[in-house]
């Protein structure tokens, strides 16, 4: 069971919905467990994507590839999402 809520892609609907397909395309068939809790609440969600995609996939990111691995690992374990 969950500790953290997080939108599940069996139930999701509207813009929800259409942004987890969206996802799940560019992710390879899986929904990387960030993206199920950020869409949670669509108000921050994409700020909070933004900030994501900026300290993880941008050349000069402050976290390393491990650090990077790692952060997934932990969001991932905690809401039983896909490794």
């Amino acid at each position: 069971m969950a500790r953290i809520l997080t939108v599940d892609p069996e139930t999701a609907t509207g813009a929800r919905k259409d942004i987890l397909e969206q996802v799940q395309k560019q992710y390879g068939g899986m929904i990387p467990g960030s993206y199920r809790i950020l869409l949670v609440d669509l108000k921050i969600g994409g700020a909070i994507g933004e900030l994501y995609q900026h300290l993880n996939f941008r050349d000069s990111s402050p976290l390393t590839k491990l650090q990077r691995e790692m952060v997934g690992t932990v969001v991932n374990g905690i809401i039983g999402g896909a490794p």
